[in-house]
Formats: C-alpha cells, structure tokens, sequence
C-alpha cells in the first residue's frame, strides 16, 4: 500500500477545491437543518475539520481526510454524506478501491443505529449506496485517465529525447565522416608534396644551395605533418585489423553514381555546369554525398519517378538540386529520416545552407548551397 496520499492532476487543482467548498457547505447547512437551525454544534465543527483535512489532501496522511469523512457521515448520516463521497472518489482514483469499500461498510454498519432524521437507510434505502458506488467509479475514471495521460506524456517525452539522441548521434557522425575523408585527402596531398620534394632532393647537386635546402626542409615538414595527421585522426577510422580499407570518395565522381542508378532501372537526368576540378575538395566530397542520398531517398519513396540532378562547380558558389517526381514508395527498407540531418551538418560545417522539402504537386527538392571559401590575401611581397 502506498505510504503518501496523492491526486490526480486533473482532480488537485482549483475545481476539487471548489468541489471540497461547496460539500463542507452542504454538509453544514444540513447539519443545521437537522439541529434545528443550530450552526455552533459539535456537527458543524467535525465537517469543517473534514473539509479542511480534504482541502490539505498531500500535507496530511493519506488516511486522515477519509477517517474524519466517515466519522461525520457514520454518526450524522445524511448530512455529512457530502464530504464521504469526495473522499470515496479520491480514495479510488488512488487506486485504494478495498479502503474505499471498507469506509462504506463502517458508514453504513455504525449508521444503521441512527434516528430516523439522519439515517442514510431511510427514506431511500439504497439511494446512499448508488451514490457511494457512483462516486468510487468516477474516481476509477479518472485516476485511470490520469495514469493514461502521464503515461502518454511520459512516452511522447521519450520519444523525443530517444529522436534529439538519433539525430546528434547522426551528427557526431557525419562529422567524424567529414573528418575521415578530410584525413585520407589531406594524407593524399601531403604525401605527393613529399614525393616530388624527395624526387627534387636526388638532384640537390645540380640545384643552387638555397633551393636545395628549401627543399629538404620542405621534404622534412611534408613528412613530419603527414605522421601527425595520421596520428590524430587515423582513429577516426573505425575498422578492424582485417577490414579492408573503402575507396577514398575524392576518387569517385557522381557521373558512376548517375550511372549505377541507370543501371539499376532508375530515370535520372544530369546536368553539370563548369568543372569538378573547379570547387573544392571539400565541396565535391559533400556533393557526392548529397546526390547520393538523393537517388537513395528516390528509390525508396519515389520508385520509378524520374529524377533530375543540376550541378554547377563554377560561380561563387557551389551548388546541386535533385528533384524527383511522384511514385511509389518502395516496400523494403526502414527509412529514418537522419541522412538528411547528417547532411545538413555537413553542409553547415562548410558554411552553405541545405534544403529539402516539397516542391510542386507530389515531388521533392533536395539542395544546397556552399559558399567558395575566400582566397588568401595576396600582400605582393616575395620571400
């Protein structure tokens, strides 16, 4: 059994204090009727005590507002019956249904020596029962719909702490995915610096001094960076010692992913203004994984709908659009929904902005935009 005396939320708030109010005023008025148009009588006191014990409700024990309600309606019956079925009600809402039945018992057993005046056998005999059974199931009513409610809350709360969880967790890795590839480019680039400078070095011979040790300390520098890239994000890289290790995507290009959709059935339409080697590093990785998810999200919401991809490396900025048009929704795969969250955060990282939503009668826009980064200053002087 509980050891503290709650409400319902719906039940503890300013309507049960009026409720509370006009049952102690009842049982009052007709203590006094009963007593002769006497008010000042030990009557009147016990159903303001337990009218007050039922407005305290939590700030006393859980059995102190029903003791007081069936002590005034056992021996003052009628009366006091007011106050007896409120606290029946919070009893059941309280899920205390045997102490419910047991404080109607006592009522009914010490009451059933009354006088007449105040009996609650006379004149109905069953009316004060009806009454008390109606009172308990509407406080089964809503101490059920109570719990439903919290639980629901409770639910939905969880459900959106568990999809802010699934969505910084997509987060966290596409960053760590911006970050790999960004090692195996940079990794790529250093080591070609390192190459040709030690390719130079074997010819230091024939090379002015301070060129050939302009290029040692070149070859030297390449190389240190190249280890502590490796040594700070090669972790970033997680696979096993046996897994083999996937195809850089800067050497892949989103002409073989138009073409695998081809191939696999898909009606894709692709327009390229200006030249990969154009935009950035960065960028072009970000649009393979842009046009990637893309036909992806295509073939699982829209299959058989043709698909549309613009790409423009020139300009200020670099930019993509896929658009595709309605069809059916594809019946394998579970869709989540956090490929476009790690996407946006892709996109953010690189300071361009992402869109994607409707876009026309039943298709749907997917697009970015990345802002070209500004170039060096350039102050004219030579080393």
């Amino acid at each position: 059994m509980r050891a503290s005396w709650t409400l319902p939320s719906a039940w503890s708030a300013y309507p049960r204090r009026g409720v509370v109010v006009l049952a102690t005023a009842t049982a009052v008025l007709n203590g006094a009727v009963t007593a002769d148009g006497q008010y000042l009588t030990p009557r009147t006191a016990v159903a303001v005590v337990s009218g007050a014990a039922l407005l305290a409700g939590p700030r006393l024990p859980w059995f102190a507002a029903p003791l007081t309600a069936v002590v005034a309606t056992g021996l003052w019956g009628w009366p006091m019956l007011s106050l007896l079925l409120v606290a029946l009600f919070d009893l059941a809402a309280c899920r205390r249904i045997t102490m419910a039945v047991g404080s109607c018992a006592v009522v009914l057993a010490v009451n059933a020596v009354a006088p007449a005046a105040i009996s609650l056998w006379r004149p109905q005999q069953y009316g004060p029962v009806l009454f008390m059974l109606l009172a308990m199931v509407g406080g089964l009513w809503m101490g059920n719909r109570r719990r439903l409610v919290r639980a629901l809350n409770d639910q939905v709360e969880h459900l959106r702490v568990e999809r802010e969880l699934r969505e910084e967790t997509a987060r966290a890795a596409e960053r760590s995915r911006i970050a790999a590839e960004m090692h195996d480019v940079l990794a790529h680039r250093l080591s070609l610096i390192a190459l040709h400078t030690g390719v130079l070095s074997t010819r230091a011979s024939t090379l002015p001094p301070p060129v050939a040790e302009r290029l040692t300390l070149l070859r030297t520098a390449s190389t240190e960076a190249l280890a502590d890239l490796r040594d700070v994000l090669g972790a970033l890289h997680e696979r096993g010692p046996t897994a083999e290790a996937p195809p850089s995507p800067i050497l892949r290009d989103v002409h073989e992913l138009v073409e695998q959709a081809r191939e696999a059935g898909q009606q894709v339409e692709l327009r390229v203004s200006g030249r990969a080697e154009q935009a950035p590093a960065s960028h072009r990785l970000a649009l393979y994984r842009l046009v990637q998810e893309g036909l992806t999200n295509a073939r699982k919401h829209a299959a058989g709908a043709p698909v549309r991809i613009r790409l423009d490396y020139g300009g200020p900025a670099t930019v993509v659009e896929i658009i595709n048009g309605s069809g059916e929704t594809a019946g394998h795969g579970t869709p989540s929904g956090f490929g476009l969250v790690g996407l946006a955060e892709r996109v953010r990282a690189l300071g361009g902005d992402l869109h994607a939503g409707p876009h026309g009668p039943g298709s749907w826009r997917l697009a970015a935009r990345i802002p070209r980064p500004a170039p060096p200053a350039q102050n004219g002087s030579r080393p």
